[in-house]
């Protein structure tokens, strides 16, 4: 271990008060911590200085994000030389500093961990990525009104290293508005109208405000940028075209974008479901049996931010029992229904189980009680 590493936890934070003291807890074995507060009314500020915390407030007649967090840099000693960004709804994980310091070296400029962006309501982990927020003082600065990312301010090549044993988790305020996101995201994309980045995330946020044209317009602008070039997110960008069409009641342009996002990116599960649940809806359910088991093929699970959890639960084997029983595959039926048990102890799959075993042995087609479906 190199004893000369010291950590500075650094953040802003606005009315963030139910989450203070989770956050700090947390972050207490940091070297140093340091909030930057943006104005808030409901005792944050306050809760943070009798916590013991380098904090300052400032508050911002036009907020944006690169903005603060480049003012809350200024917060952190001079001695600390390893930052790590995190926000007041997040946590650590025990032991992250120890790990950390083990590993950090003097060419190190980034470090990467694991990231749960979300949790289902049973408390299971939902998108889960690598996460890149810790770097080495001096040599980085934030960049973009929101959805802003870390630049190097020199030439330097700073090596980066993966931490996947720290862990950092996400719990929100779904409550709390993201009003400011689409008027921030037009103006990082108004700055920058060639980042494919921004382009896309600007195009989804039209689609989570229904405005659903300007999201199809946006997102087909993101797929002819020439640096747009990451299949992954083309293949969102895709998905949310589709998605958008299916707002509109356009079901073949939507089934057009979701083959297209498939042919895009095979190797993610994400566009196989959405056009599975398409043709579900369609009660076509041989081409969405088909388009299950090719996407049940994909064995590994790529941890991204655009990843979608579902494709991972018992879902897809709830669908395609489901599937195979209106198609009088009973047999079939009962194995995908058994997988799906297998991934959740969900009361209504083990009736739908009864069913499928009971119809089998009479051999005769009924409808199965209860099957309840969550299509949105």
């Amino acid at each position: 271990m190199n004893m000369e590493n010291k950590i500075c936890v650094y953040a802003i934070a606005k009315n963030e008060i139910k989450f203070v003291d989770r956050f700090f807890q947390s972050v207490k074995e940091a070297d140093y911590v340091c909030v930057l507060d943006t104005g808030s009314t409901d005792g944050t500020y306050e809760r943070f200085k009798e916590l013991g915390v380098i904090t300052e407030q400032k508050k911002y007649e036009t907020f944006r994000f690169d903005e603060a967090r480049n003012d809350s840099l200024n917060l952190i000693p001079d001695d600390a030389n390893i930052c790590v960004c995190v926000d007041i709804d997040e946590y650590f994980e025990s032991d992250w500093s120890k790990i950390l310091k083990e590993n950090w070296k003097e060419t190190t400029g980034r470090a990467r961990y694991r990231y749960t962006w979300n949790f289902n309501p049973d408390g299971s982990e939902g998108i889960v990525f690598m996460s890149d927020k810790i770097h080495k003082k001096g040599a980085f600065k934030w960049k973009y009104p929101v959805h802003e990312i870390l630049v190097p301010i020199d030439e330097n090549q700073y090596e980066w290293i993966d931490l996947p044993n720290i862990q950092l988790n996400h719990k929100a305020d779904n409550e709390k508005s993201r009003s400011n996101y689409l008027p921030l995201l037009k103006l990082s994309v108004k700055e920058n109208p060639l980042d494919d980045r921004n382009v896309h995330y600007l195009g989804r946020e039209f689609m989570f405000h229904d405005e659903y044209e300007n999201a199809i317009d946006m997102l087909k602008y993101h797929l002819t940028l020439p640096t747009s070039t990451w299949r992954d997110e083309r293949c969102a960008s895709m998905r949310y075209i589709a998605r958008c069409y299916g707002y509109l009641g356009d079901e073949k342009n939507q089934e057009e974008y979701l083959k297209k996002a498939i042919l895009e990116a095979s190797h993610v599960r994400e566009p196989y479901l959405e056009l599975a649940l398409l043709y579900y809806s369609q009660q076509k359910y041989l081409d969405c049996a088909v388009t299950l088991n090719e996407m049940l093929k994909i064995k590994e699970r790529y941890l991204n931010y655009i990843s979608s959890p579902e494709c991972w639960t018992s879902m897809p084997y709830d669908y395609l029992s489901m599937c195979y029983y209106y198609l009088g595959e009973y047999d079939k039926a009962e194995e995908a229904c058994i997988e799906a048990i297998n991934l959740s102890d969900e009361k209504r799959l083990k009736e739908n189980l009864k069913a499928i075993i009971k119809t089998k042995n009479s051999k005769k087609r009924f409808q199965i009680p209860n099957f309840v479906l969550n299509l949105s």
